[in-house]
């Protein structure tokens, strides 16, 4: 059995690794995790000791088969709950996070599997996530960030890298929401400031750090 934070560390060394294509830091799961450097080195030797992570002083962090078939379960399990609570309950998407840390930990996988089902077997959560399998596996998918869009290029919001409420409320307000319409009308040569069209209807200016935080298709 694995503490709970235990699988919080597994989840954000998957996260992590998928984001920078590598092995993960001891100061960027810090970072991360709000903890400090020496705290985060002392679970990573108790993870090492599991055979949950390949771990090394200063040559950073990669799961093992092990670890990350957990993440992804940890995942998996976050995510279904996360669509339960924005389907089922109206819960908002900048609402449902916070909540799903908290029930991501309950193990009945007959819980998870009868949730899955209840729900349709949904492949992607309220933030355009894709949801891993039952046997474990994380799918695939090709997006591309609003702030490598070209102009007159014409794309959907598929998702988003930003999950904190303050983010996802901000693109409430300004229309963007998954599977809107976006017109990349211009991209401006200073700040990377873009000016969209959503839905062929309102023109909107995105910033540089909201753009680069959208995923579109």
């Amino acid at each position: 059995m694995h503490s709970f934070t235990e699988e919080n560390y597994l989840k954000t060394i998957y996260y992590l690794a998928a984001r920078q294509e590598g092995e993960v830091t001891t100061n960027s799961l810090a970072e991360m995790t709000a903890t400090k450097a020496a705290s985060v080195s002392d679970m990573l030797r108790k993870l090492a000791e599991k055979q949950l992570i390949h771990y090394k002083k200063y040559q950073g962090v990669r799961l093992t088969e092990e670890g990350e078939r957990l993440a992804l379960k940890v995942i998996r399990r976050h995510r279904i709950w996360e669509v339960f609570l924005a389907e089922k309950l109206g819960f908002g998407w900048d609402e449902v996070h916070e909540m799903a840390e908290e029930l991501e930990h309950i193990r009945s996988e007959d819980l998870v599997q009868k949730l899955d089902a209840f729900l349709g077997y949904p492949q992607f959560d309220p933030h355009g996530d894709p949801i891993p399998s039952p046997a474990g596996q994380m799918p695939t998918v090709e997006y591309t960030k609003l702030s490598e869009v070209t102009i007159g290029e014409e794309v959907q919001v598929m998702g988003v890298l930003e999950h904190s409420p303050e983010f996802l409320q901000h693109l409430d307000k300004t229309g963007l929401n998954l599977g809107c319409r976006v017109l990349v009308q211009d991209v401006n040569a200073f700040d990377k400031s873009v000016s969209v069209q959503i839905n062929h209807e309102k023109t909107l200016f995105v910033s540089n750090e909201v753009a680069r935080n959208l995923l579109v298709n």
